[in-house]
């Protein structure tokens, strides 16, 4: 394999300009051609692709959001779309891509294989939802964020002895609620792998209240339902004072974290190898701090699961 392309595609995560740098300068390093596709996988279909060279991603490491840019495409999920993909890439003579993003990246990389095409998947994305890696490209910068909020807020709830609900991202993964609640002390913590039961908050903010504790943080992920409606909840059942802070799309953003800096130049690096030998349709990871790779299809196959013992481990420590 003499060339090869990369682009990042789905929800921007802090890393991935640290990986699309590790992607151009490993190849580079071993003598090939890089192409940096801009626009994700819309920008692959109208041929937005250019050479690469080691200037290229200079400077890039420390910035989050994404240098190649990123969209949504409706076209590439059709036959039609994915073949246009191919010829704009056999134009310039690239012959494997390295795919960075999350669930849906994932998919089109596959698609792409199932064509002949080989490419591999590297998992970028805050919500760390992708099976077959402990950890996703840009998850412990959106937990630094979210921590960061969840201290501000303590104070002032502290200072108002009120209780606050912070809604956090995470549609079908609470990973971000789950770990930053139980960073932050978290009085309660809702995901969306676990039911929750609204009498059992009761209980612990009356709890809290009986030993002189009278105010509480409530990390609640948005897959389970919006801070205002737990808000209303809580109001109707015990008539507390609450409010609500919903931290949004700053936690997509931010300077790359140490941990992400080096994960994600240790995952785009090993893709690279991969194409190097020839495997395409695969996606790598971390597993016990060793990079791995599996079969995306097989990835796309699994569930994302949670840590449950986190969840028991906060109730335990907020009593």
């Amino acid at each position: 394999m003499k060339k090869i392309g990369v682009l990042t595609s789905g929800g921007d995560a802090p890393g991935m300009n640290a990986a699309v740098r590790a992607v151009v300068r490993k190849a580079i390093y071993h003598g090939l051609e890089v192409y940096g596709i801009t626009g994700g996988y819309t920008g692959l279909i109208n041929g937005n692709i250019e050479k690469f060279d080691l200037g290229s991603v200079g400077d890039i490491i420390h910035r989050g959001g994404t240098m190649l840019l990123s969209a949504r495409c409706e076209e590439f999920k059709t036959k039609e779309g994915q073949l246009k993909a191919i010829e704009q890439l056999k134009k310039f003579g690239i012959e494997g891509l390295v795919v960075i993003g999350g669930d849906g990246s994932f998919q089109g990389a596959n698609a792409l294989t199932k064509h002949g095409f080989p490419c591999v998947g590297v998992p970028g994305t805050i919500d760390n939802d992708i099976p077959g890696t402990q950890f996703t490209i840009g998850f412990d910068t959106a937990l630094n964020t979210v921590i960061d909020a969840i201290d501000k807020i303590r104070d002032t709830a502290q200072s108002h002895e009120r209780t606050f609900i912070i809604e956090v991202m995470g549609r079908n993964a609470g990973d971000i609620a789950l770990w930053s609640g139980l960073a932050g002390g978290a009085e309660s913590i809702l995901i969306p792998e676990d039911d929750y039961d609204i009498n059992e908050i009761v209980d612990r903010l009356k709890n809290s209240y009986k030993r002189g504790k009278k105010h509480s943080i409530i990390v609640v992920a948005e897959g389970v339902a919006s801070g205002s409606e737990i808000s209303k909840q809580l109001k109707d059942l015990i008539g507390v004072d609450t409010r609500v802070s919903i931290l949004g799309h700053m936690q997509r953003g931010g300077s790359p974290t140490v941990f992400d800096r080096v994960l994600a130049s240790r995952l785009g690096a090993r893709a690279v190898e991969l194409l190097m030998e020839g495997k395409g349709g695969r996606a790598v990871g971390i597993i016990n701090n060793e990079i791995v790779d599996n079969e995306i299809a097989t990835i796309l196959a699994e569930k994302h699961s949670v840590d449950k013992n986190l969840l028991v481990l906060s109730k335990e420590l907020s009593i």
